[in-house]
């Protein structure tokens, strides 16, 4: 094996071991924390019935029925499809500062989503792990200008079949 590969693959180990400290650090008290915050101060999660599932290897999944946020074809609503995408990224984002000790305003700034198939079950949306590399540029943006940028992707599931992509922009500012 070259000192190339080597190196990739300790740098493949590395990001593994730091995901893996994240994700064990994630509390169920922090997970409750979260689906209150969302409910208090987001009253539409309340009304999509939406929940805060688990933080696992591969992100944050939240949940929401399909009978809340259905629409006159009897799929899932493309808003409410929009939303949980978005805020499993913004809840992402708010474990990570969580985690860390720090606090901000998490804003979206601009997203895109791609509706692959109709949704017709209760359904999960996941967001994933940013890389440290971008949580370390978003933070020390943040330290150095008093506001970050980060890009985020999730995705919407039914009976684990993808059904929805979703990107943003997500800016942090001062409280």
């Amino acid at each position: 094996m070259t000192l190339k590969k080597l190196k990739s693959v300790k740098f493949i180990i590395q990001n593994i071991r730091l995901m893996t400290d994240m994700v064990q650090t994630i509390s169920d008290t922090l997970l409750a924390e979260l689906q209150s915050i969302l409910h208090e101060n987001i009253p539409l999660t309340r009304c999509m019935g939406l929940k805060v599932m688990e933080c696992n290897g591969k992100g944050l999944l939240l949940s929401a029925p399909l009978e809340p946020n259905i629409n006159h074809a009897a799929t899932a609503f493309g808003g409410s499809l929009s939303s949980a995408a978005t805020l499993a990224c913004w809840g992402m984002l708010w474990l990570m500062l969580k985690q860390r000790d720090r606090s901000a305003c998490i804003m979206v700034q601009e997203s895109n989503i791609s509706f692959v198939r109709p949704v017709t079950r209760d359904f999960i949306a996941q967001c994933y792990y940013p890389s440290e590399a971008a949580l370390d540029r978003l933070l020390q943006m943040y330290d150095n200008m008093g506001r970050g940028r980060i890009e985020m992707q999730s995705e919407i599931y039914e009976r684990s079949q993808p059904c929805v992509g979703f990107t943003g922009k997500f800016v942090l500012l001062p409280e």
